[in-house]
């Protein structure tokens, strides 16, 4: 019985915040732990040439440094945990929380193809970070919240989450096209991809409702 009580207390962490333990926890030993860091890190040079694949999915537990750490694990749980309470409410607990481990997760692979592509014969490229994983969660929020008032870093005045969204990526694009920024920009573009795709899967009524919130 003791066993049961603690596999079900144990439960009762949602995917969110072990997503964020998990991710905080591995972070913090890699910036002491060189070994882990270059395992673990991106490169699509090796992925393709050394059939060592494993920095695919889990270079998105490593973080440059702490700044970098706790601005993506803030964003993540702060839109993360909007979206993962409307998931449950939407299509049960086990099942919303899945759907939000399958956003995370898929968006985080789905935004390496064009880096991957990009990349595979760059023996020098190397990435980190949950920014493509964010980036799918965030946009999944904003098609689940198209009015809701967003704003960060570079849009500090708050203004409606379908405004933001369109705004977000033409800045991407911008600042992947002008390069020279040490940042994945691609990534972040392939995981908000990811994450309207996503949304439009489990929920198309959701694309009607952000199309009913520009055009009134």
């Amino acid at each position: 019985m003791n066993f049961l009580t603690n596999i079900r207390d144990f439960m009762e962490l949602n995917v969110l915040t072990l997503i964020i333990l998990i991710t905080v926890g591995v972070s913090i030993a890699a910036f002491n732990n060189r070994g882990l860091m270059d395992r673990f890190i991106f490169i699509p040079y090796i992925a393709k040439h050394d059939g060592n694949k494993i920095g695919i999915i889990a270079h998105i537990l490593l973080h440059a440094n702490w700044m970098h750490l706790i601005f993506n694990m803030a964003a993540l749980y702060m839109l993360g945990e909007f979206l993962l309470i409307e998931l449950r409410a939407e299509f049960g607990d086990a099942a919303g929380q899945l759907h939000f481990l399958n956003l995370y997760v898929l968006g985080a692979l789905f935004a390496t193809v064009i880096p991957y592509i990009r990349n595979q014969d760059n023996p020098s490229y190397r990435s980190l970070g949950a920014s493509g994983a964010v980036s799918a969660v965030v946009f999944a929020f904003i098609l689940w919240n198209p009015t809701m008032q967003l704003s960060l870093l570079f849009l500090p005045i708050p203004i409606p989450a379908y405004i933001f969204g369109p705004l977000y990526l033409l800045f991407e694009f911008y600042m992947d096209k002008r390069g020279g920024t040490g940042i994945a920009h691609d990534a972040h573009i392939g995981g908000a991809i990811f994450g309207i795709i996503y949304t439009l899967i489990i929920n198309i009524d959701k694309g009607k409702e952000f199309i009913q919130a520009i055009f009134g």
